[in-house]
């Protein structure tokens, strides 16, 4: 583990926000899934640690900055709010994860190319090891934007490129929902097949 101060691992669940996730074309998909970790988490005692986003578009108390019906925080589950797409930045987050001796966390939410990356890379660098859960998170169609992509291939690439994704003294990995295993290092029971052998394409 990369933190070996912080043994425990926390799921952390990034903007399911109802404007967040309105344009997601598999938004309840997604959701379910996402509800279904958080009561798996909570059955296990396993950490849940909440992030709403906001800003002029989306400002704090409106109700498409609100999370959607189907989740809400337990008492006591930390909510955090952010600014920016990184988690981590201008946040009290970090000072959250320490209270709780948390090293490592379970990533699930949206938006996919926006704020679910910006906080994968922002955990990575401070330590953190990341883990993505590949059918936990999700995006709208960002063509309109400039992407060359749509939703499906920007979910696959991020899974792809993450689970290549390290630093000397933290990595990343993606494992399905299905896979997660609360009772577990870092939630993962054991490497997914070929994980261990896996390296950089580029190196």
């Amino acid at each position: 583990m990369a933190r070996t101060d912080r043994p425990k691992t926390a799921l952390l669940v990034v903007d399911v926000q109802k404007d967040v996730v309105a344009a997601a074309p598999n938004r309840d998909e997604v959701v379910g899934r996402i509800a279904g970790l958080v009561d798996r988490a909570r059955e296990a005692g396993t950490p849940v640690v909440w992030v709403q986003h906001n800003d002029g578009g989306m400002p704090r108390g409106s109700d498409g900055w609100a999370l959607v019906d189907e989740l809400s925080p337990a008492d006591g589950e930390p909510i955090v709010d952010k600014q920016f797409g990184d988690s981590f930045e201008a946040t009290d987050l970090e000072d959250r994860l320490g209270e709780g001796g948390i090293g490592s966390l379970i990533v699930c939410g949206a938006q996919t190319d926006a704020c679910i990356r910006s906080t994968l890379h922002g955990g990575l660098t401070r330590g953190y090891d990341m883990t993505l859960v590949s059918d936990g998170h999700t995006t709208e169609d960002m063509r309109e934007w400039g992407s060359p992509i749509g939703v499906e291939d920007a979910i696959a690439y991020t899974n792809l490129y993450w689970s290549f994704t390290r630093t000397a003294d933290a990595r990343g990995q993606v494992v399905a929902a299905d896979e997660v295993d609360f009772s577990a290092p870092g939630g993962v029971a054991q490497a997914p097949e070929g994980a261990e052998a896996a390296e950089d394409p580029e190196r």
